[in-house]
C-alpha cells in the first residue's frame, strides 16, 4: 500500500515539476516522424523548382528555333540544303555568299507555308553589290522598275560562255521558227480550223440542244499540235457567253463571238502582228548531277543571285540556249502566263486535283545570259519598259504595233545590246503582296531585234513557280516521294553526262 502511494506521489512529482516524464512514457517515434514531414516536404520543394527550371528551358528551346525560323530570311521553301544565301548587299558590303549544294530532295523539307524572296530595285541607275562566286564582287544594276529589271555585267567569264556553246552544238539545235497563230488564220501557215462556224459550234454543243453552256465550252482542251482552239478563242468565247444574259450561246450569238475570237489583232490593234513570231534555233542542256560542271556552277549562281531555295530552282526548266543568225528575231511576249480558271501550270499539271482547258507556262523570273556579243542588231527590247500605264493601244504607234519587233524596234522604250558575259534578271510576275506570286507583269513584255551583222548566242534559266502555293508544294512532295522511291536514281545519271534529260515539268 505504502509502495503505490509512493509510485503516485512520484508521478505527480515528476508531472508537476520541471523534470521530464519517464522514459517509460516517451514517446521516442515522435522526433523521428517530425524529421520524415521534414523530409517530404524538401523533396517536394526540390521537385518543383526542377519542374520549373525543366519547363523554363524548353520554352526558350521553343522560343530560339522560332526566333530562328522566322530570321532566316525568306526563301525556306523546300529547300533542300538548308542555305538562305542571301547575297546582295545594297549598302555596298558584301553578304557572304554560301555556295548552294545539290542533294537528294527529302519529304520532310517540304512546307505548306512559305514565301518567295524578290531583290529591291531601289531606283533606275541603283547598284548593289553581290557575291557570286570566291573573292570576286559582282554589279548588279537597276535598269527598270516595271518590270523589275537588272543587269549584271561579267556573270560569266569568256571560257564559260564558250563552253555552253559548244555544249549547245554538240547537242545539235533545232529550228524554232514559230507562228502567230492566236492572231487569226490569216497569220499562220495553215488555217486554224478547216471547218465552217457552224460545224466548230455543233462540236462544242455536246447535248445538240441548239445551245452552248459554259461546260460545253470548257471541255474541249486545245491539244498538243495546236488544231483545236488556243487559250485565246477559248477567253474570247468565254466572255462573250459571260456577256449574255441568258448564260448560254444561240447559233447566231457563236457566229458573231467567234468570229471575233477569230481575229482578235483587228479587234484590239487595228493591226495584224507579222506572220512569225520567232525565228531562230535552240536547244535544251540539263544542268542536274552528271552535267557539265559549268551548267552546273551557273544553275548554282542563279540560286544564290536571285535567293531562291535551291529546290525550287532544280526543279525548273533545262537551261535553253539559242542562237540568232542574220535577220532572225523574236517578237515582243510575255515569257510567262496570267493565271485564269480554265488553265493550269504545265509543270505542276500531275499535282492538280481538277482538269483545266489548257496548260501554260507559269515562270516566276527569267534570268537571260548573253553568250557572245552581236557587231551589229540583236538587242533586246523592253517596248514599255516603264511606261505610266500599260494600255494595248499604245502599242500601237502612228498604224504601226511595237510588238513587231522587225518593223519597230527601234521605238522600243528599252534596248539592251549584247555583250557578251552580261546577264539579265527580271520578274515575270508581281508581288500578290503575300510574299507569293501575284498577277503578270505586262511590263514585262520584250523580244529581240534582228540580227544586222554577226552572231547572236543567248541562253535562258526560267525559274517555274504555280501562282497556287499549296498546289507547288504537293507538286514537289510528289517528286520528292518519286525520288526516294529510286534510291538509285544517282546511279541512272553518272553515265548520262551531256544527255538529253529534258522533262516536260
Amino acid at each position: 500500500m505504502e509502495d503505490e502511494q509512493e509510485s503516485i506521489i512520484e508521478q505527480e512529482e515528476y508531472e508537476d515539476g520541471d523534470k521530464p516524464l519517464s522514459t517509460r512514457y516517451r514517446p521516442p517515434f515522435r522526433t523521428a516522424r517530425m524529421q520524415i514531414q521534414r523530409s517530404n516536404v524538401c523533396s517536394r520543394a526540390y521537385f518543383v523548382v526542377v519542374m520549373v527550371f525543366f519547363h523554363v528551358y524548353i520554352l526558350n528551346v521553343i522560343g530560339l528555333l522560332l526566333y530562328v525560323h522566322y530570321n532566316n530570311g525568306p526563301g525556306e521553301l523546300v529547300s533542300a540544303d538548308g542555305d538562305t544565301s542571301a547575297s546582295v548587299s545594297q549598302g555596298g558590303t558584301p553578304l557572304p555568299s554560301p555556295t548552294p549544294v545539290s542533294e537528294e530532295l527529302r519529304v520532310e523539307d517540304h512546307s505548306q507555308s512559305f514565301s518567295l524572296p524578290r531583290i529591291e530595285g531601289i531606283r533606275v541607275g541603283h547598284v548593289q553589290q553581290v557575291s557570286l562566286v570566291p573573292d570576286r564582287m559582282h554589279e548588279m544594276k537597276t535598269i527598270s522598275l516595271k518590270p523589275l529589271l537588272f543587269e549584271i555585267p561579267g556573270f560569266l567569264s569568256e571560257e564559260e560562255c564558250r563552253v555552253v556553246v559548244q555544249l549547245a552544238q554538240l547537242k545539235g539545235l533545232m529550228e524554232s521558227q514559230t507562228t502567230a497563230t492566236s492572231q487569226g488564220q490569216e497569220e499562220s501557215n495553215q488555217p486554224l480550223l478547216s471547218l465552217s462556224t457552224e460545224e466548230v459550234f455543233s462540236l462544242l454543243d455536246l447535248n445538240q440542244d441548239r445551245l452552248l453552256q459554259k461546260q460545253e465550252i470548257e471541255s474541249h482542251s486545245r491539244s498538243r499540235d495546236g488544231t483545236w482552239l488556243n487559250p485565246d478563242n477559248l477567253r474570247q468565247i468565254l466572255t462573250g457567253l459571260e456577256a449574255c444574259p441568258t448564260g448560254m450561246l444561240t447559233l447566231e450569238d457563236f457566229r458573231r463571238v467567234y468570229d471575233i475570237s477569230q481575229h482578235p489583232g483587228r479587234q484590239r490593234r487595228g493591226k495584224l502582228r507579222s506572220r512569225f513570231k520567232q525565228r531562230s534555233k535552240h536547244t535544251w542542256l540539263y544542268q542536274g548531277q552528271g552535267s557539265h560542271h559549268v551548267l552546273h556552277t551557273l544553275r548554282n549562281r542563279v540560286t544564290s543571285l536571285t535567293r531562291l531555295p535551291s529546290t525550287l530552282v532544280e526543279l525548273s526548266e533545262p537551261l535553253q540556249v539559242i542562237r540568232y543568225e542574220h535577220g532572225d528575231f523574236s517578237n515582243a511576249h510575255h515569257d510567262s502566263s496570267p493565271s485564269h480558271s480554265e488553265t493550269t501550270c504545265a509543270h505542276t499539271r500531275l499535282a492538280g486535283n481538277t482538269s483545266a482547258l489548257t496548260e501554260v507556262s507559269c515562270r516566276y523570273l527569267t534570268m537571260l545570259f548573253y553568250l557572245s556579243s552581236v557587231e551589229e542588231g540583236g538587242e533586246t527590247t523592253f517596248p514599255v519598259a516603264d511606261n505610266r500605264t500599260y494600255d494595248e493601244q499604245a502599242l500601237v504607234q502612228e498604224g504601226v504595233d511595237l510588238i513587231d519587233t522587225q518593223e519597230t524596234c527601234g521605238r522600243g522604250n528599252l534596248r539592251i545590246k549584247p555583250t557578251a558575259g552580261t546577264a539579265l534578271l527580271w520578274y515575270n510576275h508581281l508581288s500578290d503582296g503575300r510574299g507569293w506570286m501575284g498577277e503578270l507583269d505586262e511590263y514585262s513584255l520584250h523580244g529581240d531585234c534582228p540580227i544586222r551583222h554577226g552572231v547572236k548566242w543567248v541562253a535562258n534559266n526560267w525559274v517555274n513557280v504555280d501562282p497556287d502555293s499549296q498546289r507547288q508544294a504537293r507538286y514537289q512532295r510528289l517528286v520528292a516521294q518519286r525520288n526516294q522511291a529510286k534510291p538509285g536514281m544517282e546511279e541512272h545519271y553518272q553515265p548520262l553526262s551531256h544527255s538529253n534529260l529534258h522533262q516536260d515539268l
